[in-house]
């Protein structure tokens, strides 16, 4: 059976939220400790990082949470066109040149000029076509996927393919959906005995965002939103050699940005009731809104994320939810009982579907794309209380 259309799961002019798998080649253990060739690629998940940090200064897009595995990544995410139209185009092309920097100054500068900025802000056609990209999970995940394909490449001296091919999208259609999406991508590392639990799992959301509770910080890698002056590229062709410009180039790579918390890239967790109208367009540099996407505060997500690591699914006994906890799952009409199954499952569920959530929600999903249903809606009807509350996810 063929894979949805992309413009049947999500639309890069509505604000919407999108589950990301990107898996390497073979399933190999590229960005991991591989024992058929008994080399160590862990490295390269920082590279991975970064460069969803860096993506996340440019693009109209929430990073919400995330995990790198050892050959595969999870990304949920939130496009933000509403935030694209607010920019000037002046400011678009040069976010987007930042990232696509078409004809560069040499081969190893990227730098955009003042004069290509200009001249591609004054073509409105093409600043229409790049406001839409600048929102679009397809494109995020180009800008994400082939640099770190080069770079890995480039180390290894091969050629090919490094990912598996096109990434997979699953839409969240409703809040319990997202809550137990963000919980099943930040618990990948757990599942996979890679880690202990959610302060152990290094490469993830979780993680990011408990280390910034203790005040952990880390150097910045967003994107400066400057072009460099045109007579100082033309300066730079005449004058520079190429060994000047490969030693310019490795001392851009040091210069570091300024410290920031370590979730400070990541959108925020908890929804403000105090501003929920408007875009929320972040100030900071780092990401592009201070919107949050969850009804509960930090404290209660990883308080049930810690809970749900210990946990262990198999035993006919249904384990049940401290009660403390309870209120957030039954808010959003999931069966308190089935939590566990749900979140350590989720690929059971939902692994064939091309959303996530509450069957209320999935048959609406289904509806909308003129489809008669949508894979999970009935197996995963037992996870969910009938006739419960099941929001949507908030988007905008």
């Amino acid at each position: 059976m063929p894979r949805i259309p992309r413009a049947e799961q999500f639309d890069p002019n509505q604000v919407c939220i999108v589950h990301l798998i990107q898996r390497c080649v073979r399933r190999s253990f590229l960005t991991g400790f591989d024992d058929s060739t008994g080399k160590d690629y862990s490295h390269r998940r920082e590279w991975i990082r970064c460069r969803m940090e860096r993506l996340a200064s440019v693009f109209g897009i929430d990073v919400l949470t995330y995990a790198i595995l050892s050959n595969h990544l999870h990304l949920v995410v939130r496009t933000r066109p509403d935030i694209v139209q607010e920019w000037s185009d002046k400011e678009v092309a040069i976010r987007w040149l930042r990232v696509f920097p078409g004809q560069r100054i040499d081969e190893h500068l990227a730098e955009p000029t003042t004069n290509s900025v200009d001249t591609l802000a004054n073509n409105t056609e093409r600043i229409k076509l790049i406001r839409l990209r600048l929102s679009d999970p397809s494109w995020f995940m180009k800008a994400l996927s082939e640099p770190i394909a080069r770079l890995a490449n480039f180390q290894d001296k091969a050629t090919g393919h490094f990912w598996e091919g096109r990434f997979k999208a699953q839409a969240i259609t409703d809040e319990a959906g997202l809550l137990a999406c963000s919980m099943y991508v930040d618990l990948n590392p757990v599942r996979a005995a890679i880690a202990s639990s959610p302060k152990d799992s290094i490469h993830t959301s979780a993680y990011d965002r408990i280390k910034a509770l203790e005040g952990k910080t880390i150097q910045s890698a967003a994107v400066e939103l400057v072009a460099i002056e045109t007579e100082e590229a033309g300066r730079i062709r005449r004058t520079k050699t190429p060994t000047e410009l490969r030693r310019q180039k490795a001392e851009n790579k040091k210069k570091r940005g300024p410290l920031i918390l370590r979730d400070a890239w990541l959108s925020p967790l908890t929804l403000n009731e105090r501003a929920l109208t408007g875009a929320q367009i972040s100030r900071s540099g780092v990401r592009a809104s201070d919107k949050g996407f969850l009804w509960m505060n930090l404290s209660d997500y990883l308080k049930l994320l810690t809970w749900t690591s210990r946990q262990r699914v198999g035993s006919l006994e249904k384990i049940t939810v401290p009660k403390d906890l309870e209120h957030i799952l039954q808010k959003i009409g999931i069966d308190c009982t089935m939590w566990c199954d749900l979140v350590w499952n989720f690929k059971r569920y939902f692994g064939r579907s091309s959303a996530a959530g509450a069957p209320k929600s999935l048959k609406e999903s289904a509806r909308c794309r003129n489809r008669k249903f949508a894979h999970g809606q009935n197996s995963a009807a037992e996870c969910f209380v009938v006739g419960g509350h099941n929001s949507r996810p908030e988007a905008a």
